[in-house]
């Protein structure tokens, strides 16, 4: 998909956004360029796109492939504040976090078990022509007990791909039911939302900036 971009000048960010255009930067080891987007048309390619898939960058009638690596996120509202786009050099391998899609209701569910999910996502890495939109993968012949790692993906994958994470980590597994105690009541999780989206690698450039209200 194709995301459209331009070129910006230092000054006041929430004046930007007020605008209706996000402060955004493009990067790699040897790009820094600050830019903005029109916030609507980026919320619209990021659902399409999320984190792992590449957006055609135009900036200033240039065109980057470019990955989405971190969107700060208002702490409040919940609404993007700053988005860093990470530039692809071709030929070079990136990672990314592929989604796990499980397909199927497990035996073990129907015989009374709990479906544990652990992982729904796994990370890779890969050439940007190669990645894969997502990785199903056939839970239904699970019984209690049984369980899915990392290393089940890896035929899935193309040979080209590395995968990063740990093969031995579970991604989803079937447990006995819980019965509660008399005097026990149901826990809720109360977490707060992650403020960013994404994560920049290390190795990839700099990234940089943050913008607070």
């Amino acid at each position: 998909m194709k995301l459209e971009a331009r070129t910006r000048e230092p000054g006041d960010p929430r004046e930007m956004r007020r605008s209706g255009r996000l402060p955004a930067i493009v990067y790699n080891k040897v790009l820094n360029v600050p830019i903005s987007v029109d916030e609507r048309a980026f919320d619209r390619v990021f659902r399409a796109q999320g984190t792992s898939h590449l957006i055609d960058l135009e900036i200033d009638g240039e065109v980057h492939a470019v990955l989405v690596r971190a969107v700060q996120m208002h702490k409040r509202r919940r609404v993007p504040q700053h988005v860093d786009f990470f530039a692809v050099t071709a030929g070079q391998k990136v990672t990314v976090n592929v989604p796990i899609e499980l397909v199927g209701t497990p035996v073990g569910v129907k015989d009374g078990g709990q479906l544990d999910v652990q992982r729904r996502e796994v990370a890779i890495s890969i050439l940007p022509r190669l990645i894969p939109d997502r990785l199903e993968i056939d839970i239904t012949e699970l019984t209690i007990g049984d369980s899915l790692h990392v290393s089940d993906l890896v035929p899935l994958l193309p040979a080209e791909a590395e995968v990063l994470d740990d093969l031995e980590l579970a991604i989803a597994a079937v447990v006995p039911p819980r019965v509660l105690a008399e005097d026990e009541e149901p826990t809720v999780d109360e977490g707060v939302e992650p403020e960013v989206i994404g994560e920049s690698d290390d190795d990839e450039g700099d990234g940089a900036e943050t913008d607070e209200d």
